[in-house]
């Protein structure tokens, strides 16, 4: 049976006073998350949140041509769903598992319900929200000023941040799709980051060997990003 405990491994559910969790708690289901899993699709209103544990889910926009570019990506510190809380219901954006894992999943209905109550959820949800808008606001900025060697590492990065390891399971050609550009760009790229010793990468696994190497290469989006988690959501468990 699960306790309080079992849910600090998300952040906002761990910030939660006890009364508002135990509120929540009969209806928080533990499920897997699987790779290419879709939580929601352009325009599609979600009928539940997820809240992740120990794995990632992409926010992509997604082109009439089928094109796509990942806008922001949510871990162990967010939600997937915002838009039932903030009033919207749906969103052009989709919402892929990146990262395979689990989340605690709970009703969209009863997600309302508590952040009406205007209590501490809905304090902890506005935070990060407000920290989303910054990191899809500053991914734009990264994606239009900024080479995909500095994207690249920016994206390893925060993926890194959200993971409890060093390794991560991405084909370059999913990489590319997150980045929006070329797969040759991000071959090139991951190639050079390689001959540097930073990281190592085979057959879709990527292994980061250089933590210090990757960050005295990235652009100042992901520090813009993290102080922001860091400043809005104050946990020293976040990022």
């Amino acid at each position: 049976m699960l306790n309080t405990r079992d849910f600090q491994q998300n952040s906002l559910l761990g910030m939660l006073p006890e009364e508002e969790l135990n509120r929540l708690m009969p209806n928080l289901e533990k499920v897997p998350l699987c790779l290419g899993q879709s939580l929601c699709e352009s325009g599609q209103q979600m009928s539940h949140v997820y809240f992740p544990t120990d794995s990632i889910v992409s926010l992509l926009c997604v082109m009439e041509n089928g094109a796509s570019t990942e806008i922001a990506v949510v871990g162990y510190e967010g939600v997937v769903g915002v838009s039932l809380f903030m009033g919207g219901e749906t969103t052009p954006s989709r919402a892929i598992v990146q990262s395979a894992g689990h989340a605690y999943r709970l009703k969209g209905q009863l997600l309302k319900n508590e952040f009406y109550r205007a209590g501490s959820m809905q304090k902890s949800l506005l935070r990060y929200t407000q920290a989303l808008i910054t990191q899809m606001a500053q991914t734009a900025v990264c994606n239009r000023h900024h080479s995909v060697d500095q994207q690249l590492c920016r994206w390893l990065l925060l993926s890194l941040d959200r993971l409890p390891g060093d390794k991560l399971v991405m084909t370059q050609e999913l990489i590319a799709n997150m980045l929006g550009v070329r797969r040759e760009g991000v071959t090139e790229s991951a190639g050079k980051l390689q001959k540097a010793g930073l990281i190592s990468y085979s057959r879709g696994h990527i292994t980061v060997l250089d933590r210090p190497g990757l960050e005295a290469r990235v652009c100042e989006c992901y520090g813009v990003v993290k102080d922001e988690y860091e400043r809005l959501l104050h946990r020293h468990s976040i990022l």
